[in-house]
């Protein structure tokens, strides 16, 4: 983690709350992915809805990589495409994956020079219709489907994306009839995945289906790879689920007879764990029925996942962080009763007015969830490097602008 003195002069500096982000370990998460997996060609399509901050990203496109790697981007807006395009990202790796979207959206990406993941049969037929001789890749609902929260399973009978295995065949027919060339499946069955095995089996039920396809240049197998955000969560053994990929990807570019490229969507696997919200304790409420209320000057407007999905961060008192411990419930400053970072009782070093608060694994799905609710300023971003040096890479947003906006 970062030495604390950093974090005290972030705030001192900066205020408080901020995000702050770690660029080394960003860097190290991208190589040993990198390296886990085996096979080349191998491209790496960072999410970048984990976390869109440009000087993030550029961060991940200027790391060199290993022979046969190569970083892209999965975007799910033309924003995201657009912020990739400034971030130096070739059009040629970048995939569009986009989810009940406009035809209008889809042919502005399209123009681009962006690869178009189709995930309706409505929709594949309007783009063969308008683009023959089009290359594209097509989303399959593999009925397989996995993650920490209903709402983020992607997969299966109850999931809204990706066209159904079983008519894999008719999406082939469509391309077929107007000469269009599905060259990449894709599938991604669900975020935040500790489980090797729920890869693999999904790796399994889409090599059944992908001969279907005929003239494919590559499988694109989604993200969803996990992290540890609770001390009783074990790591994705990624060393041993990246071999594992690589040799039942090997087998079936044999019976394909085709040597493919291997495609992954990592966001949270890259970004989580480098990402802090630094925060301070405003208030200690010590209720009758001995309950103690710790509020801070952030809320869900920053950190959405604890409120939206019941998500476990941990939390660190780094200015007494040898004080006892006490059952606190960590709370925010927002007007709504759901306004907490710890939904349960959790003992933490005693926190008191004027501590300041780390909450972790919070550079995915954070600050992008970000709103202005209550008119609440978003807080700043901050990137710390190697040496220890920090640099303000988004700046706190005013009330001021937020009134003159709103």
């Amino acid at each position: 983690m970062i030495n604390t003195e950093i974090f005290q002069l972030i705030a001192k500096k900066f205020k408080t709350p901020a995000y702050v982000y770690e660029q080394e370990l960003l860097k190290t998460q991208l190589l040993t992915l990198a390296n886990a997996i085996l096979w080349r060609p191998l491209t790496i399509l960072y999410a970048i809805k984990a976390n869109s901050n440009f000087r993030l990203v550029r961060t991940l496109v200027n790391q060199r990589l290993p022979k046969g790697v190569i970083l892209g981007v999965d975007a799910v807006s033309p924003g995201e495409v657009d912020l990739a395009l400034r971030a130096g990202v070739s059009n040629q790796n970048i995939i569009f994956t986009g989810n009940n979207v406009s035809n209008e959206e889809i042919d502005t990406v399209y123009k681009k020079g962006v690869m178009v993941n189709i995930d309706a049969l409505s929709h594949l037929e309007k783009f063969c219709r308008k683009h023959s001789n089009g290359r594209i890749c097509i989303r399959i609902n593999p009925n397989v489907g996995a993650g920490h929260h209903d709402h983020c399973i992607t997969g299966g009978p109850d999931s809204k994306f990706g066209i159904w295995y079983s008519q894999a065949q008719l999406a082939q027919n469509i391309a077929d009839k107007y000469n269009v060339h599905i060259v990449g499946v894709h599938q991604h069955i669900g975020s935040q995945i500790l489980d090797p095995d729920k890869f693999l089996y999904a790796m399994d039920v889409l090599f059944e289906i992908a001969p279907i396809f005929w003239d494919l240049s590559f499988v694109d197998f989604g993200g969803g790879f996990g992290v540890p955000y609770s001390p009783e969560e074990k790591p994705l053994d990624i060393q041993s689920l990246g071999a594992a990929m690589s040799l039942i990807f090997t087998n079936f570019c044999d019976k394909y007879d085709r040597k493919l490229k291997m495609v992954i969507e990592p966001g949270r696997y890259l970004t989580a764990q480098a990402g802090y919200l630094l925060v301070k304790v405003t208030t200690v409420k010590h209720n009758p029925d001995g309950k103690i209320f710790v509020g801070v000057n952030s809320g869900f407007n920053h950190l959405d996942r604890p409120a939206r999905y019941g998500s476990y961060h941990h939390i660190v008192n780094i200015s007494n962080p040898n004080g006892p411990k006490r059952k606190v419930r960590i709370v925010g400053n927002l007007c709504e009763s759901g306004d907490k970072f710890t939904p349960e009782e959790r003992k933490i070093a005693e926190p008191r007015e004027g501590d300041l608060l780390i909450i972790e694994n919070a550079g995915a799905y954070g600050y992008c969830m970000s709103s202005n609710y209550n008119l609440r300023p978003r807080p700043p971003e901050i990137m710390v490097t190697k040496r220890g040096s920090v640099c303000e890479i988004r700046k706190r947003q005013t009330t001021e602008e937020l009134v003159a906006s709103a």
